[in-house]
């Protein structure tokens, strides 16, 4: 890899590591290359990426960023996976090493906070953005749907007495 290309790298993963919601950092040793493919279409499904880069390159690319501090668990055969959503990544990566037990999560960030592996399987026990916005969409419903009903009621009540007054009258 010549200086240009590292350049490159070095500005791509400061980007990454600028604009992700948050960024587990994980050992792969002994991952087959399915298993690693598997892992990255995981992560696609969720909108987040998987990303091997070399150490030294991704400690440049930390230098000044908010999750700098995660530049400690860059040693070894690592990959980082990330994401916009500050939960996707977390939950993708955490479901896929307790699997697998050839992916070791070692850590994280999300935006300035550095998480440990603790941090991380915490993160990734938390409610999706997708999960929350059904939740909070199914609690602003709710009322609604009970105050149709409320409306509805007396007359279905009515209804029923007058059936009830027909059927005594006939008999």
């Amino acid at each position: 890899m010549d200086r240009a290309q590292k350049e490159k790298v070095v500005e791509e993963l400061g980007q990454i590591f600028e604009s992700s919601g948050v960024v587990v950092v994980a050992h792969y040793e002994g991952l087959t290359v399915a298993e690693m493919q598997d892992l990255r279409a995981q992560m696609r499904d969720v909108g987040g990426s998987v990303r091997v880069a070399k150490n030294r390159l991704a400690k440049i690319a930390l230098e000044g960023k908010p999750c700098e501090s995660i530049a400690d668990f860059l040693s070894g055969m690592t990959v980082l996976a990330y994401s916009e959503d500050p939960v996707a990544a977390a939950k993708v990566v955490d479901k896929y090493a307790k699997d697998n037990d050839k992916l070791e999560i070692l850590g994280g960030a999300m935006g300035e906070t550095a998480l440990d592996v603790a941090g991380v399987k915490a993160v990734a026990a938390m409610p999706s953005r997708e999960e929350l916005i059904a939740s909070i969409v199914g609690c602003i419903g709710a009322p609604a749907s009970n105050i149709a009903g409320a409306i509805g009621a007396p007359a279905s009540n009515i209804a029923s007495i007058l059936s009830t007054i027909e059927d005594k009258a006939a008999a």
